[in-house]
């Protein structure tokens, strides 16, 4: 037993990057709407992009402006839900991470059958991802604190019905210190001082240490 722990020791001094980088050559698929294909900006600034950079990580995105968990928009020209485009993904993934629900709640609003629509969908997701990446670690990211009417009720349902199949929900409208109600901070550090939803890149650089947390605790 010594003798492992001694040849364990010699294998991470010799070689620094892999202990410092434990998800280097890992898979991360991201789909989403606009928060992950990032609007009128290149997903090459986003924070999920950047941290999978940090960490060595294969990255794919499958983020679709306009994109809904529940609702097909394709009439619309944002294409078909989440739900459905989920399939579309490689079927290789070591990580998956969900970053949705803003669409959601603006069609939402006050609607307590679209709500119920959104549950259901949330489930049959929840399920279906599990089904296609057995052995991948699969997370929830939530939309920010927007003030209006759905968002608030999206953010519970999304943390609800994750934690119903044990999937990791990590909490943008409370954890991640984005102001989206501050118009300074949205002149700052949104694409445009309306913005509610779409980061500029120093915008995502304060998201770093927070989304490279989560995907190390996973």
């Amino acid at each position: 037993m010594k003798r492992f722990f001694f040849l364990l020791a010699a294998l991470l001094l010799a070689s620094p990057k892999l202990a410092a980088q434990p998800l280097a050559g890992k898979v991360v698929n991201v789909i989403g709407d606009s928060y992950v294909r990032n609007h009128r900006r290149p997903f090459s600034e986003t924070w999920h992009c950047k941290v999978a950079a940090r960490l060595g990580m294969t990255y794919n995105n499958y983020g679709r402006n306009g994109g809904c968990i529940a609702f097909d928009r394709s009439r619309e020209g944002f294409g078909k839900s989440i739900l459905q485009r989920y399939r579309e993904m490689t079927d290789t993934a070591d990580y998956v991470l969900v970053i949705a629900g803003h669409n959601d709640a603006e069609k939402i609003k006050t609607s307590a059958d679209s709500l119920a629509m959104l549950r259901d969908s949330l489930d049959a997701l929840c399920r279906g991802l599990i089904a296609k990446y057995p052995r991948a670690k699969i997370a929830f990211v939530t939309p920010w604190n927007v003030p209006r009417p759905g968002f608030r009720e999206v953010i519970a349902l999304i943390r609800e019905v994750c934690g119903e199949h044990s999937i990791p929900v990590l909490d943008a409208a409370a954890t991640s210190g984005i102001h989206v109600r501050d118009e300074g901070f949205r002149r700052l550090f949104f694409q445009a001082p309306n913005d509610t939803a779409h980061l500029n890149d120093e915008g995502h650089n304060l998201l770093l240490r927070w989304g490279e947390r989560f995907l190390l605790g996973l």
